[in-house]
């Protein structure tokens, strides 16, 4: 429907681009043609299992960017891809920015017994955000103990513990904030922080880019925008 990729588009002229929400049929008439060609998906966990068989059955990969993505799915769909020899990315973050801050804090914690998550957002949805909860699992499953001396969890003021091991988060909402998530580290005599900023969506399409390129050579499920950095 042409008037309407031209308003999705915003160009002052239309663009012959259709905007179909039949999935079988995009992704046989890219398979008839022979392109070479990735499946997107930006749906909801539900979707996610069938849309990638789908796409598979006509030949093609999927990049998957669903952070509410159960972590039993992602099981299921690489235990299909390394059947079907069909490559897939599972990203919870596009973001190379955020993914470079993972990196950062998963480095830090090996010489920082103190650590705190810090994030403001714009709006109260969805919190702790799915990048504090990605920090906070990395650190986790590192099996280091944090905040040791202040670990009690009685005082709501201290924010949110993620995990066994005290990683706190403390979210600040404010209409027309940017979004932000800040790593704080500490021992005697120094503190150590690491930041991202987000100012605009357009900071995925690198990321996105990116894991479109890489996931045409796969030949199986991948999670994690980080093995390709």
């Amino acid at each position: 429907m042409i008037s309407f990729s031209f308003q999705l588009c915003g160009m002052e002229e239309p663009l012959e681009i259709p905007v179909l929400n039949d999935l079988t049929m995009i992704s046989g008439s890219i398979s008839q043609t022979k392109a070479t060609g990735v499946v997107v998906d930006f749906t909801e966990p539900a979707s996610v299992y069938d849309n990638v068989k789908q796409a598979a059955a006509f030949g093609l990969r999927s990049v998957v960017h669903v952070p509410e993505i159960e972590l039993e799915t992602v099981t299921a769909l690489s235990v299909f891809c390394e059947k079907a020899s069909m490559g897939c990315l599972v990203a919870p973050t596009l973001s190379i920015g955020s993914v470079l801050l993972q990196q950062a804090a998963i480095q830090a914690s090996f010489h920082y017994n103190s650590v705190e998550i810090v994030e403001s957002r714009p709006n109260p949805k969805e919190l702790p955000s799915a990048e504090a909860i990605q920090i906070a699992n990395n650190l986790t499953d590192l099996g280091q103990m944090y905040n040791r001396e202040d670990i009690a969890t009685e005082n709501p003021a201290r924010g949110q513990v993620l995990g066994e091991d005290g990683v706190r988060v403390h979210t600040m909402v404010l209409p027309g904030i940017r979004s932000s998530t800040t790593v704080h580290f500490s021992r005697l005599g120094e503190v150590y922080s690491v930041r991202h900023d987000t100012t605009s969506v357009e900071s995925l399409m690198p990321g996105l880019i990116l894991a479109i390129r890489k996931v045409l050579r796969l030949q199986n499920l991948v999670y994690g925008l980080e093995k390709f950095l």
